[in-house]
């Protein structure tokens, strides 16, 4: 009997010791399911400010892009009384009075301008240290006060390809933006490549190059187009990959959330991210287990 009796107060203190352990865990669990609601809440508020931040990166992306693309055709705009001499020795212009008088002299000698008034407003060498002599020199930039003039020039000059003057071939161009020149310079070796194989071309405004193939005629709007192009035709051109603008890199990278039926689509107002669905069945299923036992 006494035997019951000890047997009896060991169980219950036993129980008493677990009851106190399991008013523990749950005060253990009501503290990890009041972490996890601050920890929803803060996920939440962040993975909105991510997306927002995002949506504003693009559009200001965007707008930059529209931005370049009217600054580039406003400095053209500003360009279109310039052309551009190419060839010329550096201080081949040092015996005369002064530059406008060199390239006056220089265009009437060897475009045959006799009678033409060229009206040149401004004439320099362009922006730079002056070339070594091993490099091609610079060229000079001519703004005159006509736009139909420079027009005229340009064309004759483009009619006879150019000109000799003391042994060195001159050759005239319209004074494009950096930008549209850089683009226009990758065209370099499909056009040396055309030239070797006598295939027409023509490099249009701003930076397309128009091809007759003998099959018809096609225009490329970019470098990377043409060579891809050439290439399937059986020209031996290295292929131009064009490099990932900020745009779409920022569309790579873009945070998606994961939707209820576990794919992936953008966030829209009202979705229950995935994340929030996965720790509330977490939160269940400890709370089940700790019940029943």
């Amino acid at each position: 009997m006494a035997n019951n009796e000890v047997i009896l107060q060991e169980l219950r203190a036993f129980r008493l010791e677990i009851k106190e352990q399991l008013e523990g865990i749950k005060e253990e669990l009501t503290r990890a399911n009041n972490r996890l609601e601050e920890a929803e809440e803060r996920i939440e508020k962040a993975e909105e400010r991510i997306l927002n931040v995002e949506e504003a990166m693009t559009e200001l992306v965007q707008l930059n892009i529209k931005l370049e693309e009217k600054m580039v055709d406003m400095e053209s705009r500003s360009r279109r009384e310039n052309v551009r001499i190419y060839g010329v020795p550096e201080s081949s212009e040092k015996d005369s009075p002064s530059m406008i008088a060199f390239v006056e002299t220089l265009l009437r000698e060897g475009l045959e301008l006799d009678g033409v008034d060229i009206s040149i407003e401004r004439a320099h060498r362009s922006l730079g240290p002056a070339s070594p002599q091993d490099a091609p020199p610079r060229s000079i930039v001519v703004k005159f006060l006509s736009f139909k003039i420079k027009e005229q020039i340009l064309r004759k000059s483009w009619q006879k390809k150019g000109f000799t003057w003391n042994g060195k071939h001159i050759s005239l161009d319209n004074d494009y933006p950096p930008l549209i020149l850089k683009k226009r310079k990758e065209y370099a070796e499909v056009r040396k490549i055309l030239k070797a194989k006598q295939i027409p071309f023509q490099t249009l405004y701003p930076a397309r190059l128009k091809v007759k193939f003998t099959d018809g005629e096609i225009t490329y709007a970019s470098s990377s187009e043409a060579t891809e192009d050439m290439s399937r035709r059986g020209y031996a051109v290295k292929i131009i990959k064009p490099p990932e603008t900020i745009l779409e890199q920022l569309k790579q990278l873009t945070w998606t959330r994961v939707t209820r039926g576990g794919g992936s689509s953008a966030a829209q107002p009202g979705q229950e991210p995935g994340y929030k669905k996965k720790l509330r069945t977490f939160r269940r299923t400890v709370a089940t287990t700790s019940v029943s036992k």
